[in-house]
């Protein structure tokens, strides 16, 4: 008798072309070696995918690029690199394809596996934003994209009520973070103590902390002379220290500007309040039990094209926070409502002990169970990807068929390998 092979390992290709997409995409392949056992991983990262034992053949750097005209110099390169990928993933067979944000680029991949291998299963790890802009891209992913694995929980809703392929809330990469975002006993009491400590959080982009940042001091003058002595500590990226020293130096209340992501961490645990621009942070604001004020100024183009498209979304906020807690808990003030007497009216009541501020406070109470916390993200990701490349494309298909999303949902909860 011939003795029988030995079972071929499961094959996973990943896709993460910026960053914040390579930290997601590292995570996963810890969790999926710690569950899968024997895999076959390869991919397109970066320097934490690398670290976790996916090399990639090309340099995300390559991806990191901003402003419509550096994009459209670089596109005859990107879509070539668009179509290496694609050949390279054709050429590996993989048993599970898993593509990470930056659907601009990821999706261009995955339709062209699609077409030309449309036995591989292939996975979207962190849906794209269909629910605030162009919704009809959820229908559209149905053709080359087999499930969605989203961090934000109202997501798997959204793309039900849009058409779009099944999707799968695995929980958000904040929660993996959790510990490092609630204070200690020693930090709660620095909360309650006098200077509060105020967090500014005027954004990450050179262009956002050009609009905001004059606002932004502007409104700490006017709430520093309401409720006397402030902290004011202000996180900012490295490349844009220098530009933020120099336009703080004049204020009255000089902040204390950090880069290091552990001075940021201590002062989320120990901040009375925070005045931030929309994005994720204000999500992380929010997980950390920090009453906030969120602002935004936008280009008049971009403004024009956001009246136009936010009523066609039904969304009640554009504050990430308020989304995942389905309320308007976060005040907002957009545009020309950004102004440093609106910024200074709501902060000042979240420094003290007032309505304003337990209405936030009580709502984040609510976010461990909105957010599902407990088993990492990544866990739950992996489970699914390993699922779906056991089963295969075609058994996943009959899987869904058969109304297997409440045994999927299960399983992202219990964090199993298994349907």
């Amino acid at each position: 008798m011939t003795p029988a092979l030995p079972a071929r390992p499961l094959s996973i290709y990943i896709v993460a072309a910026e960053e914040s997409a390579d930290a997601l995409g590292a995570a996963l392949a810890r969790s999926l070696v710690a569950q899968g056992g024997a895999l076959e991983l390869s991919g397109i990262g970066g320097q934490a995918m690398a670290a976790a034992g996916i090399a990639s053949a090309v340099p995300i750097g390559e991806f990191s690029l901003f402003g419509l005209l550096s994009i459209l110099r670089r596109l005859p390169a990107i879509l070539r690199r668009v179509r290496e990928i694609a050949d390279t993933v054709v050429a590996v067979r993989p048993d599970a394809l898993v593509v990470i944000d930056s659907p601009e680029l990821t999706h261009r991949i995955a339709r062209r596996v699609r077409a030309r291998a449309p036995e591989i299963p292939i996975l979207d790890y962190v849906s794209p934003s269909v629910w605030a802009w162009r919704p009809g891209r959820a229908r559209a992913m149905r053709a080359y994209i087999d499930c969605v694995l989203a961090i934000l929980p109202f997501e798997p809703a959204a793309h039900l009520r849009l058409g779009g392929p099944p999707c799968l809330y695995v929980g958000h990469p904040l929660i993996e973070r959790i510990a490092e975002l609630r204070p200690d006993a020693r930090e709660a009491t620095r909360r309650r103590t006098n200077p509060p400590l105020v967090l500014l959080l005027p954004g990450s982009r050179a262009s956002e902390t050009r609009r905001l940042l004059g606002i932004f001091g502007a409104a700490i003058e006017r709430v520093g002379n309401s409720a006397g002595p402030l902290e004011l500590v202000l996180p900012t990226v490295p490349h844009l220290e220098g530009k933020v020293r120099e336009e703080t130096a004049g204020w009255s209340v000089r902040p204390r500007i950090v880069t290091d992501p552990a001075e940021k961490g201590a002062a989320f645990r120990q901040a009375r309040a925070a005045l931030a621009a929309s994005g994720t942070v204000t999500l992380e604001l929010a997980l950390a039990g920090v009453p906030t004020v969120a602002a935004y100024r936008l280009p008049l183009i971009e403004e024009i094209i956001l009246r136009l498209t936010l009523p066609q979304t039904g969304l009640h906020s554009v504050i990430l926070a308020n989304l995942v807690i389905g309320e308007n808990i976060i005040p907002e003030f957009l545009q020309r409502d950004c102004t440093p007497d609106n910024l200074a009216r709501a902060l000042l009541p979240l420094l003290s002990d007032t309505p304003q501020r337990l209405r936030q406070t009580e709502a984040f109470q609510r976010l461990d169970d909105i957010m599902a916390l407990g088993t990492a993200p990544s866990a739950k990701a992996a489970a699914i990807v390993l699922d779906v490349a056991r089963r295969g494309r075609r058994d996943l298909a009959v899987a869904m068929s058969r109304d297997a999303g409440d045994r999927l949902s299960a399983l992202t909860r219990q964090g199993g390998n298994r349907l």
